[in-house]
């Protein structure tokens, strides 16, 4: 589908494109690109990456657009003044967005699996596509973070994998409403809650993501994900839940951990159990394997090859992930950014002792204003008394976009209720005043998505505390 064909990929080094510029190239397509964030010299090993991998880089000037039969490949980020824009439309290239590219190629794999949901895509992609590989099926992986199983020195930036085997797993995006392009064999329905888009849109999405399936395996612990599978014909659904007696899969016996957690899982069908420890902390991360589990098994992987593959699932970067310890501070990395991913987030650290310093950058002010009054109330609620929020100005790479809702509303709502929060709007004042509140037993998490150099900014943070 893609050989002997040529891309190039404007935003090559996004977390959805450059996934799929590496899976294109794999496949034999000549593949070219640019981004702005080569031009403005950030996150250089991300690009050196590419280069290795054969796929020529470019200004974002339009210099790298040089004949009518390059399909020019753009992600909802691109804008349509952007020189690259410009000059293809100017030769009268082809033009394809990412989610249409994707698509097409998981349309045409073999056995296509979809992930969903509000939160936990990515971590449920990486483990459906590690026990895939753990027990020989040799999956085709799309995925918008790196799968930490399958980092080597040849693939620092693994968030995509290329098998010869059947199977297709990636994670599918509602935000752009570009779900409804996808026609999953088997899809993953993990929760559902207001992110980029009302909960009307997000029902009629999600809602017409599953009932295009062969098998839908559904979150029952999600009541929005409960009231779309109600509507699904007899035996499409195959649903899992924790201690929900009345799911196909459900999770017994839930031991947390500050490393990890662990469960038995057992299967209404014949009763089958097999334990399972996962390497990854927090409850949510039980339901984020009972979807992996439930996918698996409608692929015929037996249930207890799934569970004892799940046991090495070593998680992904920037999932809570421990940068270091320095003076008894903690810090973590951590790509939380919308309601229910930081309440999971604040969840699971709050399981266990130590005041929580979060430093959350937001990802951009259409996001804010979508959820200006869910994130208010998340951190009211979710923050402890002595917890500290700090928050600079939203990632902002340049662009036309509303800015009237920025990180001082949401810090002014969260101090009216009662919470401790700060607005700092450098990031390089969030450092500071973060090394000056930090004490011995504190966590300190930095949350934010769409922004590389976050855990640049996590890194240089656990130095300051060393030094």
């Amino acid at each position: 589908m893609t050989r002997a064909k040529s891309y190039f990929f404007c935003g090559i080094g996004g977390s959805g494109m450059l996934p799929l510029a590496c899976i294109v190239k794999a496949r034999g397509a000549k593949v070219k690109g640019s981004d702005r964030a080569l031009d403005q010299g950030r996150i250089g090993a991300k690009f050196d990456f590419l280069k290795a991998q054969g796929i020529a880089l470019f200004p974002q000037d339009g210099s790298g657009i040089t004949s009518e039969n390059q399909i020019f490949v753009t992600s909802a980020a691109v804008e349509d003044t952007i020189p690259d824009v410009v000059r293809a439309r100017a030769l009268g290239a082809p033009e394809m967005r990412r989610a249409d590219l994707l698509a097409e190629l998981f349309n045409a794999s073999s056995t296509s699996i979809g992930v969903a949901g509000t939160s936990g895509k990515s971590t449920v992609t990486g483990m459906i596509g590690w026990i895939l590989s753990v027990t020989g099926r040799d999956p085709t992986v799309m995925n918008g973070a790196v799968m930490k199983n399958f980092v080597g020195e040849d693939a620092p930036f693994a968030s995509a994998l290329v098998g010869s085997g059947e199977s297709f797993v990636s994670e599918v995006d509602e935000s752009d409403g570009s779900i409804a392009l996808y026609d999953p064999d088997i899809a993953v329905l993990n929760n559902v809650s207001v992110d980029h888009k009302s909960i009307e849109e997000l029902r009629q999405l999600f809602g017409g993501f599953i009932g295009r399936a062969d098998c839908a395996v559904i979150n029952a612990d999600n009541d929005e994900v409960a009231k779309l599978a109600a509507i699904l014909p007899d035996g499409v659904a195959l649903t899992y839940g924790i201690d929900r007696g009345s799911a196909y899969l459900r999770a017994e016996a839930v031991v947390e951990a500050p490393d990890g957690v662990a469960f038995t899982v057992v299967e209404r069908s014949d009763g089958g159990r097999a334990d399972v420890r996962l390497r990854v902390p927090g409850r949510h991360n039980v339901s984020n394997a009972l979807a992996a589990i439930g996918a698996v098994r409608a692929c015929g992987v037996p249930l207890a090859a799934a569970a004892a593959a799940l046991g090495d699932f070593a998680g992904l970067r920037r999932r809570m992930e421990v940068v270091g310890q320095a003076g008894g501070v903690t810090v973590i990395d951590d790509f939380a950014h919308n309601p229910d991913k930081i309440a999971a987030t604040l969840a699971t650290l709050h399981a266990f002792p130590g005041r929580l310093l979060v430093m959350f950058q937001p990802h951009g002010y259409g996001p804010l204003r979508t959820m200006r009054d869910e994130l208010v109330a998340g951190f009211v609620e979710q923050l402890g008394a002595q917890d500290v929020l700090i928050m600079p100005d939203p990632v902002y790479y340049g662009g036309t976009t509303d800015r009237s809702v920025g990180a001082a509303e949401i810090v002014a709502g969260v101090s009216a209720g009662g919470r401790l929060a700060e607005y700092l709007p450098e990031r390089a004042e969030c450092a500071d005043r973060l090394t000056i509140l930090a004490q011995p037993g504190d966590r300190i998490v930095v949350m934010g998505a769409r922004d590389d150099t976050l855990s640049q900014f996590a890194a240089d943070l656990l130095a300051r505390l060393e030094g």
